[in-house]
């Protein structure tokens, strides 16, 4: 048995109604990407502190002690970068908030337990910037597409580049969102924050080209196409938009990225233009610009230029 283990072999563990337990209580407070990210974070730390014998509902959270969530903190070390085991420590903390305010802790051992420090370190950021060339691959791509997918696929690739979004806040936008004269975007972010995006020039274009095949219907902005070729009433799912960028970056041939990478250059491509980094981090929708600079790959550039200035004597062979 592991030494992380917190409830015996023998232990019957009761569940709860949903309304009742810390964990549903946590994940039901995020949004639909958070929630899939946190619940695997707790489905693990479940497991480890169970000798895999509860998931993350059937787990006692409220039996958690300091002990506990510094050993849980320890065993994730050995196995992760630090960036998940901070992002895990703060879904345990999430819990057992949500515990203390169900009255299933006392606020003594809420804070006991929550008290456990983050990992210091830095990884190297992930996913990729898209090229220029890439860029206008995609969209060259879905213009010489005749079909409907073409227009919509279009001005979806337009829109996430020029505007950064993510997957989540795409398929959300409804018609009445976007004002086609001035090309102002109502966006709804993470938490219910609202924002407002530009769409100009060729990203403007794509968009308005976009509503005049799709109509002014009310619903949502982005809808499916059917094997028919016609729109189909209903917003588009994540995964859809994460399948469509798939199917457009492999026709394209261009190397692989994800919806994600189109965020990712959104903020580089602005900052390299020399963007404010207070007004791109507005723009993104991050709360602090802190997060705004993982996105940035200036540093990463300018370290490569760097390289280039020394000369290594390698003869070439003939």
């Amino acid at each position: 048995m592991s030494e992380l283990t917190v409830i015996s072999n023998k232990e019957i563990i009761s569940t709860q109604n949903l309304d009742q337990n810390p964990a549903a209580v946590y994940l039901a407070g995020l949004t639909p990407t958070g929630r899939r990210s946190q619940a695997h974070a707790l489905r693990v730390v479940a497991k480890l502190l169970s000798d895999n014998k509860a998931d993350l509902i059937t787990f006692p959270w409220t039996s958690l002690r300091f002990q506990h969530t510094m050993a849980i903190r320890t065993k994730l070390i050995e196995r992760y970068k630090p960036a998940t085991v901070n992002r895990t420590l703060c879904a345990i903390r999430g819990v057992l908030k949500a515990a203390w305010r169900l009255g299933q802790m006392s606020i003594e051992d809420y804070q006991r337990t929550a008290d456990v420090p983050c990992v210091a370190g830095e990884t190297l950021p992930k996913g990729r910037e898209l090229s220029q060339c890439e860029i206008s691959a995609l969209i060259n791509n879905c213009v010489t597409d005749p079909t409907l997918a073409g227009v919509r696929d279009g001005a979806i690739i337009a829109l996430m580049y020029a505007c950064g979004l993510r997957r989540e806040e795409v398929v959300a936008i409804k018609i009445n969102d976007y004002d086609p004269e001035t090309g102002r975007l109502r966006v709804l972010g993470k938490r219910f924050k609202e924002r407002t995006a530009w769409l100009t020039n060729g990203a403007k274009q794509a968009m308005d080209e976009w509503i005049r095949v799709r109509g002014n219907e009310e619903g949502s902005l982005f809808m499916s196409i059917n094997k028919s070729g016609r729109v189909r009433e209903g917003k588009m799912s994540n995964q859809a938009i994460y399948f469509l960028m798939a199917k457009r970056g492999a026709m394209a041939g261009i190397k692989s990225f994800t919806p994600h990478d189109m965020r990712r250059t959104f903020v580089s491509d602005l900052l390299d233009a020399g963007a404010d980094i207070a007004t791109v981090a507005k723009m993104a929708g991050h709360e602090s610009v802190n997060t705004t600079a993982h996105y940035d790959r200036r540093s990463e550039e300018t370290k490569r230029k760097t390289a280039e200035l020394l000369q290594i004597p390698y003869p070439t062979k003939e």
